[in-house]
């Protein structure tokens, strides 16, 4: 090859980066269109109820034409963040007693006792079961959507009409204590406030001791309306501990003694002219929690919550005819307890009925283009798209608890003083169903006449038709039961059947309503999907020509004939990209992803020792990396079990057998030091090998001494977790604070360092691999401490594997190169890298929804949350072993076979440069591959049931590592070239 010519190909290797940073430009916009129409973006109406829109109409019957009386003058919300459903109901309706049930016995005591004015609820939520949609879905009536978790660390204020803003504008005075998340959606609402940061899961104590601090006190004062005390323990022992710790059951038993002082203050002041003598009490969750403590998405689990209404003054008998007794069972005392079913759907316009105000407007949404936003329970169908808020019906049986919904304060002339107890109540809650249906039909019409998308006419007609004969029947209704106040009993008990047809008729109405928004679909801006789509192909197509070029390039003319021997191994490497791409059209698949990728990865081993024993040469590698795939099966069966709690990981662990001939306080000891002396293994091989990788001696002894003190820090932090140090508080406190802040300082100075030896650093002496040896081992010490302390003690577990397979995959690449004699990288071997950095993510317990997020890895060395730093750390932990780590350890692919069969030619940079971008180019084009068939899919299943439970968060995830991917690759070729 001439010397301008090699120039020239020269020239255009270094100039390969600009490639990759337009394929990042291309994804991005792809990702970015693709998004927009599907996840699409709202504006919401700034409407609002208020008294005066009450007045008598024409459309309006007689009877309900004001908002309804007030039914209670206080009202006490007790949050308990994360309340699982059977942290509340007694255990004997489970098949099975777990040790944190019973724990809220004060609770259960109540509803067997108090039958007539306690009563437990099972609330079921609407994912995504994060605490902000939550709040935000209690307050307003209506669902929260998919995009919104994007603020759970940050909130706007809301704007669309909600309770608390009912409460101001009603002269409700409202004070709150607890999580400061409050204060973020409604800063302007609370007469007192008392917020503590909440986003610090590792601190059980400090936002409940506040709450402690000020609740009791306040309920002897007379200066609030409606107080919320929002308690945040529970929820962050299952972030840090699981269900079934020690540290969940404590929290349980606080609330219990909590809600005992608080029951009995109410109680003591409840006597007539007493503070408390018409108040309500709530004990309620948010949302529920799997068992080993996340939530997010939609098992039942995590959307069963629970609700307990007591109040102190007993509604007459006559509130257990209202009352379902469908669910009801002896507790552990042999008494009966009876449990009703709510939506949470129905929580703001029942508390508005309860205070006598106007129910919340709603959200009405106008679409810029066809929108669908919110985030669907895979497990209930009935559950809805974004436009449905405030379509809540008032709860029944919620709304007979209170004493004051029995009072018959009729003033209008046709009163009927013959009715009794039931049939009085019956009147005022059909009038209360009548408001009810008038609002959801007012916002019908607002919302018909602002959307773009609005409901299919025959079927918004029939819903009409069913609110027009409904109030048609309400005046015939007040006449036919006020026609006698001494009729005969025949004549009064139909008096009872008039009003259960009017009850029926308008709760009709609503449910009709409620299924038709509910399995109505958005139509999706197609055009944006699909312009998103055919961007991502394209860039398909632009990375196969650009491989094909760059595989053409630099080869020595007696290699291209050879070169045709690696169309097979393409063939199959990209046989098994397209097997776990097409996977996902499954969503049993997509829930299996770890496993999927496991299989296949033990496939490609498989035909590998298949293809040796064929030659009569079966290496070790082979059946090393064979034996490390069951290792890592039951890894990722651990990982990936989102019923898994920690605690039950160490029970069922291969160690228990041990514990058991050894005893169980040798057990502990055992399991509290393994890690640590699996990480100083660790340690040993990676400082064993930056020996022989590094060659300058500064930057060799720097690197050398700042993973020897993060590896040190590392240790000392996991070991101030555990007993050995439990008397020594500094000690203590600098293991969990200042160790870890020093892995991240050090891993930071360190990135530095390697880029500043990358652009300053003399290497004219050097060979180009060497050099591209030293810099990819600086840059995975930069990055590897701080990863290996975010994933926690498992750690060491997972570096061992990750370092085991890579080893076998770099000794499987040096044999292919030098049995093939090509200067390409095998594609077997990247896709292996591919696949087990897939299996690193599901093995570390990562999972591709927002519940998989492991909050706690953010405040590892912080107590104080910061959104940036957080955040950051977040990112580290989430991708840092399934995209950061792989991505920059990728050289080690491109460069081993020129130790071994060069060792004494000094190699041609333009050649050592192919093989790099190669490696690099390949791995981006199975990770857009994967991305383009996940697209696919979600574009396919769009219209599917589980569309925004699972497949919406797996689109997601991939396109934040697509994305993701690319950068790193376009940072890589800048840095290794």
């Amino acid at each position: 090859m001439s010397p301008p010519a090699c120039h020239r190909r020269r020239s255009r290797l270094r100039s390969w980066p600009l490639l990759f940073v337009a394929i990042l430009a291309v994804h991005s916009l792809a990702i970015y269109l693709f998004t927009r129409g599907f996840l699409l973006t709202r504006t919401e109406l700034d409407l609002h109820s208020s008294r005066g829109d009450r007045s008598p109409q024409a459309d309006v019957a007689p009877g309900c034409a004001s908002w309804p009386p007030p039914a209670v003058d206080r009202l006490v919300i007790v949050v308990l963040d994360a309340l699982r459903f059977d942290f509340v109901a007694p255990s004997t309706f489970f098949p099975e007693k777990q040790p944190w049930m019973d724990k809220l016995q004060v609770l259960q005591k109540l509803a067997a006792h108090e039958k007539t004015s306690a009563r437990i609820f099972k609330a079921l939520a609407d994912p995504p079961t994060t605490s902000l949609q939550r709040l935000k879905a209690l307050t307003t009536g209506g669902l929260p959507t998919f995009i919104d978790v994007g603020n759970s660390f940050g909130a706007p204020a809301i704007v669309e009409d909600n309770i608390m803003h009912q409460f101001v504008k009603n002269g409700k005075r409202v004070v709150m204590m607890g999580d400061d998340t409050w204060i973020q959606l409604y800063p302007e609402h609370f007469n007192k406030s008392f917020p503590y940061p909440s986003f610090n899961v590792k601190d059980l104590d400090t936002v409940d001791n506040g709450v402690i601090e000020h609740l009791l006190p306040y309920l002897h004062k007379n200066d609030w309306d409606v107080l919320i005390a929002h308690f945040l323990g529970v929820d962050h022992a299952g972030h840090i501990f699981g269900v079934d710790s020690t540290p969940m059951i404590q929290k349980l038993e606080q609330y219990n003694r909590i809600l005992e002082g608080v029951i009995d203050t109410l109680r003591s002041l409840s006597k007539p002219g007493g503070t408390h003598e018409n108040t309500l009490l709530l004990v309620m969750g948010d949302h529920g929690q799997t068992l080993n403590g996340d939530h997010g998405g939609g098992t039942a689990e995590e959307v069963e919550t629970s609700l307990f209404a007591w109040s102190p003054k007993t509604p007459p008998d006559a509130v257990l005819s209202v009352l379902d007794d469908s669910s009801c069972n002896v507790d552990l005392h042999g008494e009966e307890v009876c449990i009703s079913t709510m939506q949470q759907l129905d929580f703001a316009v029942t508390i508005s009925a309860l205070l006598g105000m106007p129910f919340p407007f709603g959200r009405c949404l106008l679409f810029h283009r066809p929108l669908m936003i919110v985030y669907i329970n895979p497990l209930a169908p009935k559950l809805v798209s974004s436009f449905l808020n405030s379509i809540g019906r008032v709860n029944p049986e919620l709304y007979a608890l209170s004493t004051g919904t029995w009072v018959n304060k009729r003033t209008d002339n046709n009163a009927c003083t013959s009715q009794n107890d039931l049939e009085a109540w019956m009147g005022r809650y059909a009038e209360v169903l009548c408001v009810n249906c008038w609002q959801v039909k007012r916002y019908i019409d607002q919302y018909s006449a602002t959307s773009v998308i609005g409901f299919p006419s025959e079927d918004l007609q029939h819903i009409m038709d069913l609110y027009s004969r409904a109030q048609e029947n309400w005046s015939t209704s007040l006449i036919t039961t006020c026609s006698s106040e001494t009729g005969s009993q025949e004549k009064l008990e139909g008096i009872g059947s008039v009003l259960r047809q009017q009850i029926d008729a308008y709760t009709d109405f609503l449910q009709s309503f409620a299924k038709l928004a509910r399995s109505a679909w958005t139509e999706f801006d197609l055009w944006s999907m699909g312009t998103g789509l055919l961007l991502m192909i394209l860039s398909v197509i632009i990375q196969t020509c650009a491989f094909v070029n760059l595989n053409t390039m630099c080869q020595p003319s007696d290699q291209k004939s050879a070169s045709s021997s690696i169309i097979p191994k393409l063939s199959f490497a990209f046989a098994l990209v397209a097997i776990r791409a097409a996977s996902f059209l499954s969503n049993s698949y997509i829930l299996a992803e770890g496993r999927v990728a496991n299989f296949l990865l033990a496939t490609s081993c498989i035909v590998s020792v298949w293809h040796s024993t064929v030659k009569g040469n079966v290496s070790i590698e082979n059946l090393v990396f064979l034996l490390l795939n069951i290792f890592a099966r039951f890894g990722i069966e651990i990982g990936m079990s989102k019923q898994l709690p920690a605690p039950a990981i160490t029970r069922d662990h291969p160690v228990n057998a041990i514990c058991k001939m050894f005893g169980v306080n040798y057990c502990n000891i055992l399991l509290e030091l393994f890690p640590i002396i699996s990480l100083v293994f660790v340690a040993y091989i990676i400082l064993k090998c930056l020996s022989h990788a590094i060659y300058q001696r500064f930057f060799k002894y720097f690197v050398l001494c700042g993973t020897l003190v993060s590896y040190l820090s590392i240790t000392f932090h996991w070991a101030s977790e555990t007993t050995l140090f439990s008397e020594a508080g500094t000690v203590q406190e600098f293991g969990r604070s200042i160790a870890p802040r020093l892995v991240y300082a050090i891993g930071g100075l360190s990135l530095a360092i390697s880029v500043l030896y990358r652009v300053f650093a003399p290497t004219d002496h050097l060979k180009m691999n060497k050099r591209i040896t030293i810099l990819s081992a600086a840059m995975l010490c930069s990055w590897g401490p701080t990863i290996l302390i975010l994933l926690g003690r498992q750690a060491p577990f997972v570096a061992l594997i990750c370092m085991t397979g890579a080893w076998c995959i770099i000794k499987l690449q040096q044999k292919h190169q030098r049995e093939s004699e090509l200067s390409v990288a095998d594609p077997v071997s990247v896709i292996q890298w591919s696949l087990l950095a897939v299996c690193l993510f599901y093995l570390t317990g990562h999972w591709c929804t927002f519940d998989g997020l492991r909050y706690g890895a953010a405040f590892i060395g912080f107590d104080h949350f910061h959104i940036i730093r957080q955040g950051l750390l977040l990112s580290i932990d989430t991708f840092g072993i399934s995209h950061i780590l792989p991505i920059l350890s990728l050289p080690f692919i491109a460069m081993v076979w020129y130790d071994t069969t060069s060792k004494d030619k000094k190699l041609k940079v333009d050649i050592i440069l192919n093989n790099i971008i190669q490696v690099l180019l390949m791995y981006g084009f199975i990770t857009t591959i994967t991305a383009t068939l996940t697209i696919i899919c979600v574009t396919i299943q769009r219209r599917h049931l589980m569309v925004w439970g699972l497949f919406a968060p797996k689109y997601v995830f991939d396109a934040i590592g697509l994305l993701l991917t690319d950068l790193l690759i376009c940072l890589a070729s800048l840095y290794y070239s």
